[in-house]
């Protein structure tokens, strides 16, 4: 069987540092720093092209998949079979890699890719969470604290 060679969005976070060598940044970049201006840089154009292709759909079970306790952590050196399977095991996600032109799904190099740029989409939509330590998990919004509510002062009685 031939190696397909099959470009990740993971590959754009492997070229940061080309990425941050090459940007000339302004007051802004001064304040932030370049890696991060350009990760929100690589994040927005994920999102663009997410919406171009995905408007329409409705990702709530992939959605709810980390809700309930799904994460997926895929090492950046891993092999595409192990990828593919991981992916796969999140409800309904390769549904929908025919609109990013995988028709073929035998073709699990160009799966895989297609299926992580869909969860790059859902995290730069801010629908689910990813971290480099992580990887993807629920994002859920945080509780807010609970207050501690003074003592009421004993009511007086009426006369």
């Amino acid at each position: 069987m031939p190696n397909n060679v099959v470009a990740r969005v993971a590959d754009l976070y492997a070229a940061l540092p080309a990425i941050t060598g090459k940007l000339e940044l302004e007051y802004e970049g001064e304040l932030k720093g370049a890696e991060t201006i350009a990760r929100e840089l690589i994040r927005t154009a994920i999102g663009r092209i997410f919406t171009k292709h995905f408007s329409e759909v409705n990702f709530q079970p992939v959605i709810q998949w980390f809700e309930l306790g799904g994460e997926l952590k895929i090492p950046d050196l891993s092999k595409t079979e192990d990828r593919y399977q991981q992916l796969a095991n999140i409800k309904d996600l390769l549904a929908h890699v025919n609109r990013l032109g995988v028709l073929e799904l035998k073709n699990h190099a160009a799966v895989a890719a297609a299926a992580e740029m869909i969860l790059e989409g859902l995290w730069a939509h801010r629908r689910i969470g990813r971290s480099e330590e992580r990887g993807f998990y629920a994002d859920k919004p945080k509780q807010p604290e609970p207050r501690e509510t003074p003592p009421r002062a004993p009511r007086r009685g009426y006369n």
